[in-house]
């Protein structure tokens, strides 16, 4: 795993365990924990007013090249959750980005993941440098 490095302003974004994220196990599955990460990404960047829209408008978007998860504690049906995410680094065309996803009910640690992303130009798929304003937003100092 990357070298974990930890935020004290992190995008906090709660949900509860809902069926579908449930798997033959009885727990949630390592692919709905992906999904929650993928999720909290999205809505980071919503709030800081990156929507699809914005991303159109700047003809380029984020791509995922590499997901990293340790799974810690199974979480289960209804148990409310806390998706906490982070940018750690952005550099030429390359972010990381960090999640953990913690439970509500007794604190504990149900994962931590990284991912690295790709900024890219929307129509030929090519990296791009990460923008001045996009920088600013996700600069990692805001947040660790």
């Amino acid at each position: 795993m990357t070298k974990w490095t930890s935020a004290r302003r992190p995008f906090v974004l709660p949900m509860v365990v809902i069926p579908e994220d449930i798997d033959a196990q009885d727990i949630a599955s390592n692919i709905a924990i992906l999904e929650w990460m993928n999720r909290a990404a999205i809505a980071h960047s919503t709030a800081e007013g990156y929507d699809w829209a914005a991303y159109r408008r700047l003809e380029s978007m984020f791509v995922v090249r590499r997901h990293e998860i340790d799974y810690h504690r199974s979480a289960r049906l209804g148990e409310p959750l806390a998706l906490r995410t982070w940018p750690g680094y952005i550099k030429g065309a390359s972010c990381r980005r960090y999640h953990e996803v913690i439970s509500l009910r007794d604190g504990a640690l149900i994962a931590r993941g990284m991912n690295l992303w790709a900024y890219i130009g929307r129509e030929n798929h090519k990296p791009r440098r990460v923008p001045a304003e996009i920088l600013e937003a996700f600069a990692p100092e805001r947040f660790l």
